[in-house]
């Protein structure tokens, strides 16, 4: 009777409705630092790499709704899992790992939204970046968890702004056709450098922890919902969801991606300008070349997009180190219920807060941070292969053929360009 109800309740609700982990997930990847890189893409090098965000859209899609099945299934994030069957050491390196390159990230993406919001309104940048980190901050503690996904989703909308801002330049559609089906590769070492980034910034390996983590939110939060070894009557319906879910989620991701390389490569790369450091200074360089409206598009997504990242990027790495550590985890409990946790939020959104007040540049932290997600990323994606394959873990949930090969090439790709990444950085004048 209970899973009739949840098949009916799901069969009423609209796609807005339905969705939820899979499209806050695919938003957050477009965060400050994100944008940043695609604006760069698009300005040194035009419509030319639009096929990277075909190539990625696929391995994103596999590796994501693997993350959540695995959440689903077992009613644990990944962190659990391999804390239940892999050695303490590999858990502990790989949650280090994501941690220090949550913060880095935290920090870029702070210092980005305080100088975008200084474009439209020129206070003081610490007074921005103190603001923004406390409102991320008090968001997740003292809303309730349904409450605050729902604002996250709306949030999301903000990721309009780079739509409208593509509206208003002027797009060579025949050169934005060619770059988008028909790659052509050189052996320009920057040309490589800037795949390499573009793979690292669109699957990064918070997002894995943050959308399996929600997907056990979800079983806590909805009476009706229980992880599927539990509950194996609810695997259609829920399976289903999932695959919806994170195929929307991972589309808006890197159509948004697309608009903003292509904005860039319209309106920075047509006018010579081909160096970009920080998503603020790509909204500023827009205002000459596109105008205010569109500079203040920009801009406005910097802000709403960082609002959103932010709290994943906290998040994801408290819920990672809550896992590591056995400590009770998870949105849906208050602060004093679970004050590790929050604590673990709190902490890496005040480090994140002060790396703009040390001498660590947004640029420079970007730059580890892509590194250590770099070197995190194919070890905990072969992990988290190896735990969606095993029956004692996934039970009859085990992912299917197809999937497992789409997500294995996923994980070579992310090898492929970690050391890619490692030989050209070597070989650096």
């Amino acid at each position: 009777m209970a899973e009739q109800r949840l098949h009916l309740t799901q069969h009423k609700q609209g796609l807005w409705r339905r969705l939820g982990p899979g499209l806050i997930t695919g938003a957050a990847d477009d965060d400050p630092s994100g944008i940043a890189t695609y604006a760069q893409a698009g300005a040194q090098f035009g419509f030319s790499l639009g096929w990277t965000l075909l190539l990625t859209y696929p391995l994103m899609v596999a590796i994501q709704a693997i993350s959540a099945r695995i959440g689903r299934t077992t009613g644990q994030g990944i962190a659990a899992n391999l804390r239940a069957h892999y050695p303490n050491w590999l858990l502990q390196s790989m949650v280090g790992l994501l941690c220090a390159a949550n913060v880095l990230n935290l920090g870029a993406d702070l210092g980005a939204m305080a100088e975008a919001a200084r474009l439209m309104a020129p206070l003081p940048a610490w007074v921005y970046v103190v603001t923004f980190a406390l409102i991320c901050t008090a968001g997740q503690m003292f809303l309730t968890h349904a409450r605050y996904v729902g604002v996250l989703k709306w949030l999301t909308a903000s990721l309009l702004a780079y739509f409208a801002t593509l509206l208003v330049v002027h797009v060579n559609w025949g050169q934005f056709l060619e770059g988008l089906v028909w790659p052509r590769p050189t052996l320009d070492r920057d040309f490589w450098l800037m795949v390499v980034a573009i793979l690292g910034t669109t699957i990064s390996p918070y997002l894995f922890f943050w959308q399996a983590a929600q997907e056990v939110e979800d079983t806590k939060a909805a009476p009706l919902r229980q992880p599927l070894l539990q509950r194996p009557v609810q695997a259609p319906g829920e399976l289903q969801r999932i695959r919806i879910d994170t195929l929307v989620g991972m589309a808006v991701s890197n159509l948004v991606a697309l608009a903003i390389m292509v904005t860039a490569a319209a309106t920075l790369h047509k006018s010579n300008i081909h160096d970009i450091g920080t998503a603020a200074q790509a909204a500023q360089a827009l205002r000459p070349l596109a105008g205010e409206a569109a500079a203040a598009l920009f801009a406005l997504g910097i802000v709403g997009t960082g609002l959103l990242s932010v709290p994943v990027l906290a998040s994801s790495a408290a819920y990672a180190l809550g896992e590591a550590r056995n400590w009770p985890v998870g949105l849906s409990r208050t602060p004093p219920q679970a004050k590790a946790f929050y604590g673990a939020i709190a902490v890496a959104t005040f480090l994140g807060a002060m790396e703009n007040a040390a001498s660590l540049k947004p640029l420079k932290a970007l730059v580890w941070a892509a590194v250590l997600n770099g070197v995190a990323a194919a070890p905990i994606m072969t992990l988290i292969m190896l735990l969606s394959a095993r029956k004692a873990i996934m039970g009859k949930f085990c992912i299917s053929r197809w999937l497992a090969i789409a997500g294995w090439v996923a994980t070579g790709v992310m090898a492929t360009a970690s050391i890619v990444f490692a030989v050209l950085s070597l070989r650096r004048p």
